[in-house]
């Protein structure tokens, strides 16, 4: 019996620890956020050093094009090239963070592109990142154009 109840106590700790450990971190989720602020800040300069430094060297993204960039160097050329032929403003939002594991996050929000005759284009944007030693960086991006609905 003594056996059984501390098998119980064993298993409702592990449980704790892990859910405190996937828990929210107030500080983790700034960093998320700042990352992905400092990713748009990088775009709109198109600043390709300062880019890549915010992608894992595996990172790939999924434009709404359809177009699917494998790792860094292509991201990092897509991500230039789109923002110097794009001449309006771009606004990369986040909506929602939620850690998926520990030293795992999904990011989402709002990406709108308007351009210079005053167009906008509404889309979402997703991104995963990872914690690493140096900090929270981003392993993927997918940007969703939103279908309108079936009838």
């Amino acid at each position: 019996m003594r056996a059984h109840h501390l098998t119980l106590s064993l298993l409702s700790a592990a449980v704790l620890f892990a859910a405190v450990l996937s828990a929210q971190n107030p500080t983790d989720e700034a960093a998320v956020r700042d990352t992905i602020r400092k990713y748009a800040e990088a775009r709109d300069n198109a600043d390709a050093k300062a880019t890549e430094a915010l992608f894992t060297p595996d990172a790939d993204q999924l434009v709404s094009s359809g177009e699917w960039r494998q790792g860094r160097a292509a991201l990092v050329k897509g991500a230039i090239s789109s923002s110097k032929k794009e001449t309006g403003k771009r606004l990369i939002g986040v909506d929602t963070v939620r850690f998926l594991a520990p030293g795992v996050a999904i990011a989402d929000g709002p990406y709108e592109t308007t351009g210079a005759n005053g167009s906008v284009r509404k889309m979402r944007t997703c991104f995963v990142l990872t914690k690493g030693k140096d900090g929270w960086k981003i392993a993927a991006i997918r940007n969703m154009l939103p279908a309108p609905p079936s009838h």
